[in-house]
């Protein structure tokens, strides 16, 4: 133990003989652990928020979502619209032939402005049922969700985002007011809180802003306003039939998902001679990324593994030019009965030494990744705010998560490229010729 103990002090002693030397080959190990802990992290961040986000949309769930062919192949009818999407008879066809189908959600959409005072602000109805603040998770701030009672008696009643709640009540509780939609009043009964944005997952769901939206029943929704819509471009008009935007089947079991959505594929292709529908299998894109995940952390592990081996590499030089600056200390120490084994254990304790260092100082740095990103990216937001602005949601709102077990990992690698890299340089110092040795100059 006195030993090892002595051989430790005389090495960490030749090394501060050279404290900037021995500075710069630390960085190498240090940029390399902190570059693994850092890219490992911001990788798992990423992946997290994609995962989360594809989970908001229920493992046992399938969506099936409207999607507006081109121009060109749709088909006119005799009122002057196009038809096209999911229709009510869709609906039921799905819910009454598929045994697996445990719930459905029926949901249109619409583009309208809304107005209380003079206070205006364009948004998105939505037509929905009482299910669906569950299946999307959102919360209310003030009031309540439309009910049962409100969808079976068509009721007048809407429930506003808390953006519009903000922009058009300002000063006062819009509980108990009215909003005018079109040339309706709908009275206000609930104000939900604040929604992320959610990314556009898969080829058939769209990206969704939540912001400007306002919620009524679906059945006022068909009563008041119906199915034709008529959209202004530039100097003319288009005119279009939806009667459903998008429908939410929920499974009986996870397990049955699959086969679900097999089933709910077949069973709209043989009713829709054009692709006006999308089916999106959350639970399928969720394993999809979990692979992406595993995909992406191998990667980056690769691309910051290259910073240890260049760290290593760095190691290897250093200690080739000490071992020719100590010649003379070596002849000595051999010629005072100083074995081979002694030699290279003195310098890869000094390798080891330096690794161990820029390993510790390494993790520290990568620690802390999570506070110098939220910094970084406060620094951007105020000197690039329109670029800033311009990225998805996703890369907004990431945060680093530090993957715990490429700590010990990339520590681990630190201290064995230190061997590695230490090995040649200590056997060829313990390879000299004594006499040889004591004559350098």
């Amino acid at each position: 133990m006195a030993f090892w103990l002595r051989t430790w002090q005389l090495g960490v002693k030749s090394l501060l003989l050279h404290p900037l030397r021995s500075l710069l080959t630390v960085l190498g190990i240090f940029i390399g652990v902190a570059s693994v802990i850092w890219l490992l992290a911001i990788g798992e961040g990423i992946s997290q928020k994609a995962q989360e986000q594809i989970a908001e949309l229920g493992a046992d769930n399938i969506i099936v979502r409207t999607i507006k062919p081109p121009s060109e192949v749709m088909d006119t009818g005799s009122s002057g619209a196009t038809p096209y999407g999911i229709t009510r008879d869709d609906f039921d066809r799905l819910t009454q032939t598929i045994p697996t189908i445990e719930r459905a959600l029926p949901i249109r959409e619409i583009r309208r402005r809304f107005s209380y005072a003079n206070r205006v602000i364009d948004g998105r109805l939505v037509g929905c049922t009482p299910e669906y603040a569950e299946v999307t998770r959102l919360q209310m701030d003030r009031g309540r969700f439309i009910t049962d009672l409100d969808q079976e008696h068509k009721h007048n009643h809407c429930v506003l985002a808390a953006n519009v709640a903000e922009r058009l009540f300002p000063f006062e509780n819009p509980i108990g007011r009215s909003i005018h939609v079109d040339e309706h009043y709908y009275v206000v009964v609930g104000v939900a809180k604040e929604k992320a944005p959610s990314a556009g997952i898969g080829g058939s769901f769209a990206a969704q802003d939540f912001s400007n939206d306002v919620y009524i029943p679906i059945s006022t929704l068909w009563s008041r306003i119906g199915d034709f819509i008529v959209t202004r471009r530039s100097s003319s008009f288009e005119r279009e039939i939806v009667e459903l935007s998008q429908v939410t089947l929920r499974v009986d079991h996870v397990d049955h998902v699959m086969e679900t959505a097999d089933l709910v594929e077949l069973t709209m292709a043989e009713h829709h001679r054009l692709e006006d529908y999308g089916v999106t299998v959350p639970l399928e894109l969720l394993e999809q990324a979990k692979t992406t995940r595993m995909m992406f952390i191998i990667f980056m592990g690769m691309i910051a593994a290259i910073s240890l081996i260049v760290g290593g590499i760095g190691i290897m030089n250093i200690m080739l030019a000490t071992v020719t600056e100590r010649t003379r200390e070596i002849g000595i120490r051999r010629a005072l009965g100083a074995k081979r084994s002694d030699i290279i254990r003195q310098f890869l304790v000094e390798t080891i030494a330096l690794s161990i260092v820029g390993g510790v100082t390494g993790v520290l740095a990568g620690l802390t990744c999570r506070g110098v990103t939220g910094v970084i990216r406060q620094g951007l937001e105020k000197a690039f705010p329109e670029i800033m602005e311009a990225l998805p949601p996703v890369i907004q709102s990431v945060e680093p998560i530090v993957v715990p077990w490429s700590i010990p990992v990339a520590f681990g690698i630190s201290v064995v490229i230190g061997i590695i890299f230490g090995t040649y340089p200590a056997m060829r110092a313990a390879a000299m010729d004594p006499i040889e040795a004591l004559r350098h100059e």
